[in-house]
């Protein structure tokens, strides 16, 4: 027998013991439940269309908050239901804004007729091929995969564009095979 802070003897209780655990069980269930559903969302790479930036088989932490801070911004990360089939989530790099025209020469990137293609030192190999013009509609955003001449995105969907609503999280970390913050 145990002794309480009187000294006295204390009697062990299965049942307290039971509902104890159960308590810590349900509570554990809750905050799992409300982190995945609102504050993370925690994903597995199937594909190679962003490598070397992510690995097929790595397993990222993407933020559900980050955007209800502030607007995407080119070049995040982000998970998002795929235009095409909403049952399947996506793991792309923006490259289009709202509003912009995107025009792919040579496999650069130009944004507005521009006449220097954006800085993109992510890139695993040199890209090839000409897309566009592509004109983002407001509150959508064009995707592309890191992996250029191997990535299923926004140049090869019916759906073109990725709308806000549609954005689930920005990626921010992977944590699998070996952790790594991403940019």
């Amino acid at each position: 027998m145990a002794e309480n802070e009187n000294n006295e003897p204390t009697t062990f209780s299965a049942k307290k013991e039971i509902f104890s655990w159960i308590k810590l069980i349900l509570l554990a269930l809750v905050i799992s439940f409300v982190l995945n559903h609102y504050i993370i969302v925690s994903a597995e790479v199937p594909t190679g269309s962003m490598e070397n930036t992510v690995m097929t088989g790595d397993r990222i932490i993407a933020s559900r908050l980050s955007y209800h801070f502030h607007e995407p911004k080119r070049g995040d990360i982000i998970v998002f239901s795929f235009p095409d089939d909403e049952s399947q989530n996506y793991l792309k790099r923006i490259i289009g804004l709202p509003g912009e025209t995107v025009d792919i020469k040579d496999g650069k990137v130009y944004i507005n007729g521009s006449k220097t293609p954006l800085k993109e030192d992510y890139l695993r190999e040199t890209p090839v091929g000409d897309y566009g013009p592509y004109t983002v509609p407001v509150d959508s955003y064009f995707m592309m995969g890191d992996n250029r001449n191997d990535s299923f995105d926004s140049r090869f969907w019916e759906h073109t564009f990725a709308t806000r609503d549609e954005i689930i999280g920005k990626a921010e970390f992977r944590y699998y095979p070996h952790p790594k913050l991403l940019k």
